[in-house]
């Protein structure tokens, strides 16, 4: 599998990934699930144009974490685009503290979140929600990473 990972970044923050650790996540999540190429953009943004696409295209007020555009091309286009990731800096730092977790490991999470998302994976039933967080768990700790969901088990 080869990875074109546009990095997109129109937020800085002390905490943002450089583009390799990006890449190694976004690996990471596609490892096993896709062995072609794969073409696809992360986008950093702030918390202002995180609630204005939030709102367009979930119809919810507010930032959100990660908001996935999985790229819907038919059969007979062969390319690589699996789409397009939106994550807000600001959400992701502010819910690492509140979780108790590194911004490191709930970025990580957040990229391999999203990344699945494009690859069809949803977590509306208990059953998708249980098969989704399975593989984050151990795409995690393959990297080295504790479950992201631990401390939402605690609390």
């Amino acid at each position: 599998m080869t990875l074109d990972l546009d990095v997109q970044r129109h937020h800085q923050g002390p905490s943002v990934p450089d583009d390799e650790e990006l890449a190694l996540w976004c690996r990471a999540a596609l490892a096993g699930r896709c062995d072609r190429l794969v073409e696809l953009t992360i986008r950093i943004v702030d918390e202002e144009e995180g609630a204005a696409l939030n709102q367009r295209y979930r119809g919810k007020p507010g930032p959100t974490n990660v908001l996935s555009f999985p790229y819907d091309l038919p059969e007979v286009v062969d390319a690589g685009l699996i789409g397009d990731l939106v994550i807000c800096a600001p959400v992701v730092e502010k819910e690492a503290l509140e979780q108790g977790k590194t911004p490191r490991a709930h970025w990580a999470h957040m990229v391999v979140h999203g990344v699945l998302h494009l690859l069809g994976y949803q977590h509306g039933t208990d059953q998708e929600a249980e098969q989704m967080e399975g593989s984050e768990r151990e795409i995690l700790e393959g990297l080295g990473f504790p479950d992201p969901y631990e401390s939402e088990r605690m609390g």
